[in-house]
């Protein structure tokens, strides 16, 4: 845990409301012992990303990450930094292979 709230920290990446269902549900039955963060990305994407810094963080502090990102770039370069910061991810219904992210089929 990051903090001794003994509250779990998850962030939530979502695109244009993408995760907004999910993020309800984590508020609904688990607003007791899960702190959220949600990072929304509203903007209209060009088809190719060469650099996802505009959109995502440098860093991210949390115990696990939820993907609802659309587009794969932004996925993909997600991913990667929660693997270097060890971070847990999951990104549903994904084909990104790494040891830090699970891709359960939606």
């Amino acid at each position: 845990m990051n903090d001794n709230s003994g509250m779990q920290k998850i962030t939530i990446f979502q695109q244009n409301g993408s995760g907004e269902n999910k993020i309800a549900g984590v508020r609904e039955y688990g607003d007791e012992i899960i702190k959220l963060e949600i990072i929304s990305i509203d903007d209209v994407l060009p088809l190719l990303i060469e650099d996802t810094g505009e959109y995502l963080p440098g860093n991210i502090s949390a115990d696990l990450v939820l993907d609802f990102l659309k587009h794969q770039d932004l996925s993909q370069d997600l991913v990667a930094l929660c693997a270097k910061m060890e971070i847990p991810i999951i990104s549903s219904g994904k084909k990104i292979l790494n040891k830090w992210v699970m891709t359960p089929p939606t």
